[in-house]
């Protein structure tokens, strides 16, 4: 069953009465389909507000979550954001129709192979996606203005930190295990490259796994 320009008004509104007020954040989650980014299987399920699976025992985050920290992050039509966990493409979609570029970094060459699928299909072309390990970030366009990550670390990532500019902000998942998770705002400040941490939210999400995934 195929979704509807109604499902996702529906989600919309949704949106809005739990509390998500930013209106251009509001309209890059009306602009990116999310049932272009799910599995056939679940697409009946692409407006309900829950997350999905996807390929390679990921998920697809529930959209108000994308929302949450979408909104938090603050993104600036100047800005380069860096996001951890490309999974499906779908965040990086959204971020995509706010900020300059994004560059995602995926472990998973089936993962990264089916967003840029999803990217082209939309004619999207400000996203760049890497395979690598998320915990050591990518040096090669630090610092960038802010940095997203969809995978939970039990502690905050140095490498990551220190690809933050001056006066930008990191949204995080941390906590040792699914029940303890909690979403951090980072905020970088001063001569001395010093930051301040806040939590924000009870969130869940797959674990941030060094290393990338060595297939063919």
């Amino acid at each position: 069953m195929a979704a509807s320009a109604q499902d996702q008004i529906g989600l919309i509104m949704q949106l809005r009465r739990r509390g998500i007020r930013d209106t251009r954040v509001l309209r890059a989650m009306e602009l990116v389909p999310r049932d272009v980014f799910v599995e056939p299987s679940f697409l009946k399920h692409a407006y309900q507000d829950i997350a999905l699976p996807i390929e390679c025992g990921q998920t697809i985050s529930q959209p108000y979550v994308v929302a949450f920290m979408t909104e938090a992050l603050e993104v600036a039509d100047h800005h380069t954001v860096l996001e951890i966990g490309t999974g499906s493409g779908y965040q990086a979609a959204v971020l995509s129709q706010l900020c300059r570029h994004v560059y995602t970094i995926e472990r998973y060459r089936e993962l990264q192979k089916l967003a840029d699928d999803h990217f082209e299909a939309l004619g999207i072309d400000n996203v760049s996606t890497i395979i690598g390990d998320g915990w050591i970030g990518w040096p090669p366009q630090a610092p960038f203005d802010r940095i997203i990550v969809t995978a939970a670390a039990p502690e905050l990532p140095e490498a990551l930190v220190d690809q933050l500019k001056v006066g930008g902000r990191m949204i995080i998942p941390i906590g040792e295990n699914r029940d303890s998770q909690s979403l951090v705002q980072v905020d970088k400040f001063g001569e001395d490259d010093e930051f301040t941490e806040r939590s924000l939210l009870p969130v869940r999400f797959v674990p941030l796994v060094k290393g990338r995934v060595k297939r063919s």
